[in-house]
């Protein structure tokens, strides 16, 4: 066999040093001892794809540290038996429902114990990392000698992603052997960095591959690696003063992305090193403090809570994906940006229009976003390789589901159907892109109504996890699954709905940004409007989001959806049709509300400051909308709504969505305040009915596990 062929192959396989044997001591790892006395401690937690630090693992690494200490080996190796990668981080379990401070310290000084025990180890320790590097494993990696990484390895700390910062010695640590710059700023974005950038950074050693691993661990322990050296601006940026002015930036970046009262981590990192850097003891006593107060904080729990939302979404899609060809039918910014996520996640895309120039645009899209998201220059090629231009729509033919992507008019989509079903394979799935339509009205033309289903994907596609996954009464079950599994498939998170107008995410999001419009017509300031949604933590106001999603569209989402439900919506003013009537249509015309250069909204500050009641009328229609769909059937999981309008919208995700929001505030109080509203403004402010059913439900009892 070709030798290059078995160095592939030998890079596929881990080198876990020496056979352990059968019968070993511990139930989540395994020590041997290879002929040169270097011994190899394999962490491989018992019942899991992936390592995480729980502390029942802790226990079993001190008893394995006090084998070592006995044994005195060589050296020490300590590397994943997992294919997926060295450890993910902490047991994220074992942190939901933390609500006692000191409690929480007191498992972290456990934690703290057997980390500073690995890292007085007197002989040479290496950890060798492979995949992924994450959170409490980074730090696990810190307190060895050495660092070696195969050069997949992918390394970062996302607590902040948790409304946490690393509490497992990652601060002072790091800020002691790199840059404290860019150790804060590792922390502080929650972003991941691969093997040549850590090398560059001084956290690793060596970068290597699988096949020489058994050599560079050998070198590492008998001294022959050159290792990595702190550079003389460490110490310089941990003096005092130079912290003071490094943190007043930190806080000012951090303050752009995030303010102190929503998410407290990123300030509370930055006081730790401010206050301790440079003095080991003292950044390690006060981080464990620090990330205790930090757990039992709403923002912190709340984060926890959506994680597990997403995971649970994930298990929704199901799996067996069929789907290997996608065909997408109009090229505009939805159907152009579908086609690329899908291209980007390794599908065959054809991609079809009436004309040359969207499908052109879609392409140049398509390639900018690659340029970013995709790291290797030779995998941008590919997945552009993938997205085929089909002026001819002949992709219809093989492909396995056809998505159509063209304007909101049911003329125009059963026209659509009309050409295309009659060339459709008979197991292809054909689904629709529509916002607003409903399935029941769609599918009254097709010959094969039971395959058609909605699949309404999200403005950024590439930002916006969730895809509605639109049922009707006529859909085959199968199809279902199957659009759920390739929902899956392409790392998005599915939510099973029924057609219904607006169906859940824009039935709760088009009040949002109508009472925007009827503030505005009460001469209120449009940025305080604005300031008004974001105070609360919302990602961007209704004023803005309404040119970024396009007036056009949110005027034909309001009228359709005022013509089914009545006075629950305000109508749309007549200034607002002109405007569109104009063409002044938002972000996409450069001109709505606000002018919009490069991509963003050219914003001046509020004239005044916003008021609670601006706050209200502008967020509890949402949660009323929610409790309204639950009631109604459309949704059936009051948790996974949550989910849905956080992953859809970018719903504030410190407050856990609108629902849990609603619980947290005080059921008793929302409808109270909304019946205020009611009374003030008029009935579209009125609480639904389905509130009283709705507190007689428990958190979590569409139990999230």
């Amino acid at each position: 066999m070709d030798s290059r062929i078995l160095d592939v192959l030998s890079d596929r396989v881990l080198e876990l040093g020496p056979t352990p044997a059968a019968d070993s001591a511990y139930r989540h790892f395994h020590l041997t001892r290879d002929d040169d006395g270097i011994a190899w401690l394999l962490f491989d937690r018992a019942g899991a794809s992936a390592n995480s630090l729980s502390a029942e693992v802790m226990e079993e690494l001190d008893k394995a540290i006090t084998a070592l200490e006995a044994e005195r080996p060589a050296g020490l190796v300590i590397r994943s038996a997992k294919p997926s990668g060295f450890i993910a981080g902490a047991d994220i379990n074992e942190f939901r429902g933390a609500s006692d401070a000191h409690q929480v310290e007191i498992e972290m000084v456990r934690a703290h114990a057997v980390v500073y025990r690995l890292e007085a180890l007197r002989l040479p320790t290496v950890a060798v990392v492979h995949g992924f590097c994450l959170g409490g494993g980074l730090e696990i990696a810190l307190a060895c000698n050495m660092r070696i990484a195969i050069d997949n390895a992918r390394f970062g700390f996302p607590e902040v992603m948790l409304g946490l910062h690393p509490g497992l010695g990652g601060p002072a640590r790091l800020t002691e052997l790199i840059s404290p710059a860019e150790a804060m700023s590792l922390m502080l974005t929650g972003k991941t960095i691969d093997a040549r950038r850590a090398k560059s950074l001084g956290l690793v050693d060596a970068v290597t591959q699988e096949r020489h691993v058994r050599n560079a661990a050998r070198d590492a322990v008998f001294g022959r690696l050159k290792r990595a050296k702190p550079g003389p601006l460490n110490a310089v940026m941990n003096f005092a003063p130079v912290r003071g002015l490094l943190a007043s930036r930190m806080r000012s970046e951090a303050a752009k992305a995030a303010p102190r009262e929503h998410y407290p981590a990123p300030y509370a990192l930055i006081d730790l090193w401010e206050k301790h850097g440079g003095d080991k003891v003292a950044m390690l006593a006060n981080e464990r403090t620090s990330f205790a107060r930090l757990m039992v904080t709403p923002t912190a729990q709340n984060l926890i809570r959506v994680f597990f939302l997403r995971e649970r979404m994930k298990k929704l899609a199901g799996g067996g994906n069929e789907v290997r060809h996608v065909h997408v039918i109009g090229a505009g910014a939805m159907g152009g940006d579908i086609a690329a996520w899908c291209a980007h996640q390794g599908l065959r895309v054809t991609l079809a229009d009436m004309k040359a120039e969207p499908i052109a645009g879609a392409v140049k899209r398509a390639a900018d976003l690659f340029g970013k998201i995709v790291r290797k220059p030779v995998d941008v090629r590919d997945a552009l390789d993938r997205l085929i231009p089909d002026m001819a729509g002949e992709g219809v033919r093989a492909a396995d589901l056809v998505i159509e992507a063209v304007p909101e008019r049911l003329d125009l989509k059963q026209k659509v159907y009309a050409a295309l079903e009659p060339r459709m394979k008979p197991t292809a799935i054909l689904a629709t892109n529509t916002s607003s339509i409903p399935l029941q009205d769609l599918r009254t033309t097709l010959a094969s109504p039971q395959r058609l289903v909605g699949l309404h994907f999200f403005n950024p596609v590439s930002r916006l996890q969730l895809v509605e996954v639109v049922s009707h009464d006529a859909v085959d079950p199968q199809v279902l699954a199957a659009a759920k599994a390739f929902v899956g498939a392409i790392d998005r998170l599915p939510l099973s709905v029924k057609s219904s107008p607006g169906f859940l995410v824009n039935r709760a999001l088009t009040p949002y940004m109508l009472e925007a419009m009827v503030m505005l017509d009460e001469k209120i300031d449009k940025a305080t409007i604005d300031a008004a949604a974001e105070r609360f933590g919302m990602p961007m106001g209704p004023i803005e989001l309404a040119d970024q999603v396009g007036l056009d569209i949110c005027l034909a989402v309001g009228d359709m959806l005022r013509t089914r439900m009545g006075d629950s919506l305000p109508a749309a003013p007549d200034w607002l049709r002109e405007k569109v009537a104009k063409g002044d249509l938002g972000r996409k015309t450069g001109k709505g509300f606000y002018d919009w250069k490069d991509g963003k909204a050219q914003k001046t500050p509020a004239i005044a400051q916003p008021t609670t009641e601006m706050t209200d009328r502008l967020i509890l229609p949402m949660s009323n909308v929610c409790v309204a769909c639950l009631r109604e059937g459309i949704v059936d999981d009051p948790d996974v709504v949550d989910g849905a309008m956080i992953f859809g919208t970018g719903y504030a995700p410190f407050r856990g969505g609108p629902l849990n929001y609603a619980r947290t505030r005080g059921v008793a109080d929302v409808m109270a305040t909304l019946q205020g509203l009611a009374n003030r403004f008029g009935d579209r402010f009125k609480p639904d009915a389905g509130w009283d059913d709705f507190r007689a439900t428990k958190a979590g009892t569409g139990s999230i596990s």
